[in-house]
């Protein structure tokens, strides 16, 4: 739904709010015109059920909302002395139209100063659980959210198992454009099976639709996203089956905030002029310069000089990340490292059983198939890709036959516009078009671990829309046996080698709870 159809239902809900409410706000000793006017309407009903003003913010926010609602309506009848399970069971079940009902046909009268605490336990209870999930879901939705990393392409800086707060206001946080789903769920509802969303997919069509959809809309963040910078985004594709399997022509069928969750390195901003050669990323020119805490891994044959060799011990005493495996490379009794950094690699090469180590590197003009833009006329690879250009928003580039493949993708599913090509003439909304000019900014993401990593090399670019925060912070990491404790609350960002702040945490926390029982103590006391 556009802004302006948003704007007509909003209306529209106004109109059959006033003609069910009308005699009520008068029998509370308001006018009734008062009852039609949007968001003032709102205001004055809070004042009727003894609310604060502000919950009427909560009545715009999306998902948070539809918990509001249902709260309003129980409230709207127990202040005119409708109490029993029965009427809140009306109110809800009916979806508010029990008001219908007490506004013309129940005989009532409005209650002024009714109690606001609940008659029973089960309804303390009740309220504590409603409010607890409202307040959670705004923290979830435009604060910090939890996140798992679930892949070893960012090894060494983060790790598998690591649990991440993820800032969202850093770079703006977004308003929820699936207005109809679950709180604090992102695709599916666990053990349901099931989705945590109203959606009509289409049996995974572009023609995927989800009328209650708002536009997408963001909140000024107070930072723009750097390079090297770690980013939490939606893969604007959504081809993951499993995060083992890519599937780049595979139709979308997600709304853009329910698209699955991926973390990666920004390594080019829009404006960049990216190129990878040998698996290193240069911008404009330059080789990329990553954080000390950025540790690039590359794959490589090992061959050993005796069959003595142990390779589960070596990659444990050198700190070789076990990506997709180690295992026997060929005949010869040569195996294979998914992922060594250079810092493992200087002393790796010096092992006394280590007879010789050779990069895997895919030889420059080989074209791979599984490597963006999936056309023949580009041949790059892995480890040999672009020069391409990352596109900014308000920049006009000259569009043409040879670099449409590069550029289709954002015209078409990111920006919304219809393409065709008619001989050498590309047709822009049904125009010739010679230019285009983007729409928003796009970011290349890419992982460290550069041979162990489905990033932007396969999908390429990623939309602004799709971002949806920074991770600040691990609060917890576990290597799937164990907790790695010097990992407990260290910050993602920054130099040198992380630290713990899980001590003062304690201390802080142990000192408040302490504080906090004194002085109910001393407040029984007196």
């Amino acid at each position: 739904m556009t802004l302006t159809q948003w704007f007509v239902f909003i209306l529209i809900i106004q109109v059959i709010h006033g003609l069910g409410t009308w005699k009520l706000y008068t029998k509370a000793g308001k006018q009734a015109w008062e009852a039609f006017v949007p968001v003032y309407n709102g205001i004055v009903l809070m004042k009727i059920i003894n609310r604060p003003w502000w919950w009427v913010i909560l009545l715009f926010l999306p998902i948070v909302n539809l918990i509001m609602f249902a709260v309003i309506w129980v409230e709207t009848a127990r202040s005119f002395g409708k109490n029993s399970y029965l009427d809140t069971f009306l109110a809800v079940a009916t979806l508010g139209f029990y008001n219908y009902y007490l506004n013309y046909a129940a005989q009532i009268s409005y209650i002024e100063n009714r109690s606001l605490t609940p008659k029973s336990g089960s309804g303390e209870w009740t309220s504590s659980i409603l409010f607890a999930i409202v307040a959670a879901t705004i923290v979830h939705t435009y604060f910090i959210q939890p996140f798992t990393i679930p892949s070893s392409s960012l090894e060494k800086s983060l790790l598998v198992g690591d649990f991440l707060f993820v800032s969202k206001f850093h770079y703006g946080a977004r308003v929820p454009m699936t207005t109809v789903g679950a709180p604090m769920v992102h695709d599916t509802i666990p053990v349901l099976k099931t989705k945590s969303y109203l959606f009509d997919d289409h049996k995974g069509s572009k023609s995927w639709k989800n009328k209650l959809q708002l536009p997408y809309l963001r909140i000024p963040g107070f930072e723009s996203i750097e390079r090297n910078d770690i980013v939490v985004f939606n893969q604007p594709a959504d081809t993951l089956l499993d995060m083992n399997n890519f599937h780049p022509d595979r139709n979308y069928y997600k709304p853009i905030d329910k698209k699955t969750n991926l973390v990666k390195r920004c390594v080019g901003v829009p404006g960049d002029s990216l190129e990878v050669r040998n698996g290193f990323v240069y911008i404009n020119g330059e080789k990329n310069v990553l954080p000390d805490r950025a540790h690039l891994q590359f794959s490589y044959y090992v061959q050993p000089k005796t069959n003595q060799f142990n390779p589960a011990y070596l990659k444990e005493r050198y700190d070789i990340t076990d990506g997709f495996g180690i295992g026997i490379a060929n005949q010869n009794n040569t195996y294979y490292f998914s992922a060594i950094s250079d810092e493992a690699l200087s002393k790796f090469k010096n092992h006394p059983n280590v007879a010789s180590i050779t990069p895997i590197i895919q030889e420059k003009g080989v074209r791979d198939s599984k490597i963006f833009p999936h056309d023949p006329n580009y041949n790059w690879n892995t480890d040999f890709f672009g020069p391409l250009y990352i596109p900014e928003a308000g920049k006009t580039i000259a569009i043409n036959l040879d670099v449409l493949p590069l550029y289709k993708r954002v015209i078409t599913e990111y920006e919304g516009n219809t393409l065709q090509v008619k001989g050498n003439q590309i047709l822009i909304n049904g125009e010739v078009a010679n230019t285009y000019t983007f729409k928003q900014d796009y970011y290349w993401m890419m992982g460290d671990n550069r041979h162990n990593s489905i990033d932007a090399r396969a999908w390429g670019f990623v939309p602004f829309d799709h971002v949806v925060g920074k991770p600040v912070f691990i609060w917890m990491s576990w290597d799937g046996k164990s907790p790695r404790w010097e990992r407990f609350f260290t910050t993602v960002g920054g130099s040198g080698e992380p630290t713990s702040y899980l001590i003062p945490f304690l201390v802080l926390l142990f000192g408040y709870l302490g504080f906090n029982k004194y002085r109910q103590h001393k407040k029984t006391k007196n």
